[in-house]
Parts: structure tokens; C-alpha cells; sequence
């Protein structure tokens, strides 16, 4: 299988980083730091999960990776807005 990156893996990579960090960061007050409650943390985890998932699907529905950096640009620009 060949290695596709896409903007959903590359969305994926950055909160999985994000998750990770917080949970094994110390807890200090600097002003720099991003604090995260449990909450927080287990929403971001689903949505992880979930442009996991998408991605999957685009994947098999589209075969072309010019287009499903199209499609998946549009579907990340329309989810944030």
C-alpha cells in the first residue's frame, strides 16, 4: 500500500500531538503553556477519531490524490467556518 499523506492525516498528526503533550506535560502557570481539562481532551480525542474515519472514506471513494487533497481541503474549510 502506498503512503498517501493527506490534509486530514496531516489535521490527525497535529491533535494527536497536541493530546499527547498535554497529557504528559507538567502542570506549571507559565503563560505559554495551552491547559487542557480531561473534557477538552477527550473531545479532541473523537474528533481524532473521526477525520481518521473521514479520511478513510474519501480514500476509498476517490482514487486520485489530486483530488482528495481538493475534497478534503473543501471538507476541512467547511468544517471550521
Amino acid at each position: 500500500m502506498k503512503l498517501r499523506i493527506t490534509p486530514l492525516n496531516i489535521i490527525s498528526a497535529i491533535s494527536l500531538g497536541l493530546v499527547v503533550v498535554n497529557i504528559f506535560s507538567s502542570k506549571s502557570n507559565t503563560p505559554k503553556q495551552i491547559d487542557m481539562s480531561g473534557f477538552y481532551l477527550l473531545i479532541l480525542g473523537c474528533l481524532i477519531l473521526v477525520t481518521f474515519i473521514t479520511d478513510l472514506v474519501f480514500r476509498f471513494t476517490l482514487k486520485d490524490l489530486k483530488r482528495i487533497w481538493i475534497v478534503e481541503s473543501i471538507f476541512i474549510v467547511i468544517t471550521v467556518i
